[in-house]
């Protein structure tokens, strides 16, 4: 990476784009709904069960200047844009956002919430994990409070978390994937006893969907 790159990266005007694709929301309270999905490459919170391991490490991702990723976008019929990774606030998200507001476009987040806030969003999903804790300043912001859980400590973690976020924000708890037929009974039965949570889905694998 050259200075000039590292300047572009720094105004937020070149991401590491891993991939951009059209197709369903999975997951939260967006799910079933029809998403243009930005995946930006880099992360290091490191939770062992993620899905995306490809996407951690961002020199493997091409630097993409926005301008080219909103013409990817153009082509497509999409009224909503979700920013996900890897963890994507590990780069400066303002020029994306501001671009893709101006064309009208709702712009939702996918977080862990371990980095500063940067850019402007119609939905934030926080994601938060114990090996790198959210930052304070996310925490009011969450719309959506998403738990991936895969054992009893999950679900002690998952109230914990709720005691920061706003009354309004949504609660899910959401299996991992490869642990999801252990640790469902335990995640319904917790929804019964704590009604305002909610369980989560990953349908678009159900779907054969990105």
């Amino acid at each position: 990476m050259n200075i000039a790159e590292e300047l572009l990266i720094k105004e937020g005007t070149l991401l590491p784009l891993m991939e951009a694709f059209y197709s369903i929301q999975g997951e939260g309270f967006h799910t079933g709904k029809s998403a243009y999905f930005l995946r930006i490459g880099g992360c290091d919170v490191g939770c062992h069960w993620c899905d995306v391991k490809e996407s951690w490490d961002a020199n493997l991702h091409p630097l993409t200047k926005v301008e080219d990723i909103i013409k990817g976008i153009d082509e497509t019929k999409i009224n909503t844009v979700v920013i996900t990774g890897g963890e994507p606030l590990m780069w400066n998200m303002d020029f994306l956002t501001k671009s893709l507001k101006k064309k009208g476009l709702q712009v939702h987040l996918e977080t862990s919430g371990a980095y500063p806030l940067s850019g402007e969003f119609d939905w934030i999903c926080l994601s938060p994990k114990k090996n790198q804790k959210p930052l304070d300043e996310i925490k009011p912001l969450a719309n959506e409070l998403k738990i991936i859980v895969q054992n009893k400590h999950d679900l002690k973690w998952a109230k914990q978390q709720k005691q920061f976020v706003p009354p309004s924000c949504k609660l899910y708890l959401q299996p991992e994937w490869s642990k999801r037929e252990q640790v469902m009974p335990m995640i319904t039965d917790f929804v019964m006893d704590n009604i305002e949570w909610q369980v989560s889905l990953q349908s678009h694998k159900y779907m054969n969907l990105p």
